[in-house]
């Protein structure tokens, strides 16, 4: 008697609760995949058959019929008549298909803000139906039948049930969402069996069907967290993430969250349900959470074994969700690792110290084109290089990259980032930079592409900060035009192009009519130290040897003159530095009276050497060009050591300066 009571009590309409009609739920999500299927198939048909018969063609046979040339003419006209009002219904037709295909593409897409709107609603909805779900899973309203909180499938009155009218609004607004993602989707057959669209009919389709039934069924109600795969695309709509490094924690993490709710909810279901077959039900009550556990210490290989699987469904789908589980934590954590470690490595910004000097190195940066640019550039020879070198790429620098930027830590650092992105050049202080290089792969299959790159590259860095230097290296020579479409490109601010191939081919053409051209320039370019030998040591078979090597040793450098040298001529120079200070001097930095400066290569008697006038010397190191700004007329005159001859500090300074007043005065009244 107290048996048929309680099962009265239970009883809610026509749901008896001593029946389990979760099959039900399950075949009605299956007859609307099928129903979606066969009604495109229908309509793709339908489709066909109106354009076979739409579009009639009209043969004209000549030959046996003789039709005249008229009433080929006439014929002819009344089909092109037909085609243009055919072809005019069937543009109209067209067009409101597409106009609604488009405007279904706006609504979804990313790329318009209405469309990222209705793209992070629909995820916030999801994350709500999620949470009506964990509530679902762990209520507690049948605690005094069942003795737990686990029961996946019960009657209940859905006029009372809240939690059932807030998750079947929540499925009209995801029934809405799939309606515009079919109009907008291309291929409909393909749209109907994507993973999200799989969501929607074993979500939305069963909570219709417990209106019906008087019965609520969680089933497969956790695959909602299959929209957590989203996450990263909401965050970046929300501008929350904006480096790369964090896009790709926050994609790994948001596949390990999917796994371990999808995976803990599947488990939740064949516990609570038991095995179908059985006529005793083998139920295990166990919490969403608690499977949620049990998931992850399984999957991670620790199994404490308090809490397994009783169902042979459980251990089915178990022995699943271990083999995925293993191969996605196994190189999804070390992954995340590497990104947390080398994103906050090499994350930060470049601090600029005052008074020193920074340029910035981008584009191709790898160990050999690193290695030979520092070898150059930190030569021994250039004693006062005092300038930091910034390095910025969007890769991660290899052990041996990175064991290179550790040996000149104290002159070179290196960020993770892009020339691209504004934010990473504020980081590596370009505005405060005295210029930036950018490295070109003078080994990449497509020249045309490298130098592309590049160019947009410096669009970039010239849009960030207009008063940069840029000294860029292209492959080919034809793609320096397109260097005068970058904003504020400025030949005359100091931006250059060093083009490889142009290079190659004039050396070529140069060694032609002046055979040696090529290497003497070659050796100019590259830095070398040669220690000169007393050639009274030497053979006289090995002298030459040594004058070779010495001139290899020899490179071209810049000084501004000293006082000294004020008012001579440019060949009285030249004599000077070649016969006192054993350098050669080949050309200087004349200034126009327009106020530009132009380099004069041995320039005539003409020429005179002004103030803060700059020369280009060949020598064999910074040291040995010095001396042309040291030199004092007064305190080396007699000197027949060069290597004596340093800064000083003597009344013959200012004798210097007062004669350049009297050269400054003399030139005024002349004019």
């Amino acid at each position: 008697m107290a048996d048929s009571n309680t099962t009265t009590l239970a009883m809610v309409g026509n749901c008896d609760p001593s029946k389990k009609q979760w099959w039900i739920f399950l075949v009605s999500s299956l007859l609307t995949l099928v129903g979606g299927v066969l009604l495109v198939l229908c309509g793709q048909l339908i489709i066909a058959i109106h354009k076979k018969v739409t579009c009639r063609t009209k043969v004209v046979h000549v030959g046996e019929n003789h039709i005249t040339e008229e009433t080929k003419d006439n014929e002819t006209v009344k089909f092109a008549e037909k085609q243009s009002d055919s072809g005019e219904q069937k543009d109209d037709n067209i067009g409101w298909v597409t106009a609604a295909k488009d405007g279904a593409g706006e609504l979804i897409s990313g790329q318009t803000t209405s469309g990222r709107i209705l793209v992070v609603f629909v995820f916030f909805l999801s994350v709500a139906s999620l949470i009506v779900f964990f509530i679902d899973a762990d209520s507690c309203d049948n605690l005094a039948m069942l003795g737990n909180c686990t029961k996946v499938e019960e009657c209940v009155e859905w006029e009372t049930a809240t939690t059932s009218q807030v998750d079947l609004a929540l499925n009209i607004c995801f029934m809405i969402y799939f309606f515009i993602r079919f109009i907008a989707a291309q291929d409909k057959i393909l749209f109907l069996f994507e993973v999200y669209s799989m969501v929607d009919y074993f979500t939305v389709t069963p909570s219709f069907v417990s209106i019906y039934l008087d019965r609520k069924w969680l089933g497969l109600r956790f695959i909602r967290a299959l929209r957590l795969l989203n996450l990263p695309d909401i965050l970046q709509y929300l501008n929350v993430l904006k480096t790369n490094s964090h896009i790709k924690i926050a994609r790994l993490l948001s596949r390990v969250l999917a796994f371990w709710l999808t995976s803990a909810g599947l488990v939740h279901l064949c516990e609570n349900t038991g095995d179908p077959w059985l006529h005793i039900p083998n139920i295990q009550p166990l919490t969403f959470w608690e499977c949620g556990y049990f998931v992850l210490v399984t999957s991670t290989t620790v199994g404490y074994g308090d809490i397994y699987c009783k169902t042979t469904l459980g251990r089915l789908f178990m022995v699943f969700i271990i083999m995925f589980g293993l191969g996605m934590f196994a190189s999804a954590i070390p992954e995340i690792y590497e990104l947390v470690q080398s994103g906050g490595k090499y994350s930060g910004s470049y601090k600029c110290e005052k008074g020193k000097r920074h340029i910035v190195v981008c584009g191709h940066i790898t160990y050999d084109s690193v290695s030979s640019f520092l070898a150059d550039f930190l030569h021994k020879d250039r004693e006062d290089v005092d300038v930091e070198i910034v390095f910025i790429d969007k890769r991660m620098p290899h052990f041996d990259l990175e064991g290179l930027f550790k040996r000149h830590f104290t002159q070179v650092e290196f960020f993770l980032g892009s020339v691209m992105d504004a934010k990473d050049l504020e980081r590596v202080m370009l505005a405060k930079a005295d210029a930036c290089l950018i490295l070109a792969n003078k080994y990449c299959d497509d020249p045309d592409a490298e130098d592309a790159a590049n160019v947009m590259r410096a669009v970039s860095i010239k849009n960030t900060c207009a008063n940069i230097k840029i000294i860029i290296q292209l492959m080919q020579y034809h793609n320096k035009a397109y260097l005068l479409n970058v904003p504020c490109w400025d030949w005359k601010n100091g931006d250059d192009a060093v083009c490889l191939a142009e290079l190659k081919l004039g050396f070529i053409a140069q060694s032609c009519v002046a055979p040696g051209f090529s290497t003497l320039l070659a050796n100019l370019f590259t830095m070398r130290s040669y220690k000169v030998t007393d050639w009274k040591e030497l053979d006289d078979g090995m002298s030459w040897q040594n004058d070779y090597l010495r001139g290899t040793g020899m490179e071209m450098y810049t000084q501004v003159f000293s006082l000294a040298f004020i008012g001579m001529s440019f060949p009285a120079a030249a004599e000077l530095c070649f016969t006192k200070l054993k350098i050669l001097l080949i050309a200087i930095e004349v200034k126009s009276l327009d106020g530009s400066t132009r380099i004069a290569i041995n320039p005539g008697l003409n020429v005179k050497v002004e103030s803060q006038t700059q020369g280009f010397f060949i020598a064999q190191s910074d040291e040995e060009a010095k001396r042309a700004h040291y030199y004092c007329q007064q305190c080396h005159h007699d000197l027949t050591d060069e290597k004596l001859i340093r800064k000083c500090r003597c009344k013959g300074l200012k004798k210097a300066a007062e004669r350049l007043k009297i050269v400054k005065n003399a030139s005024t009244e002349g004019r």
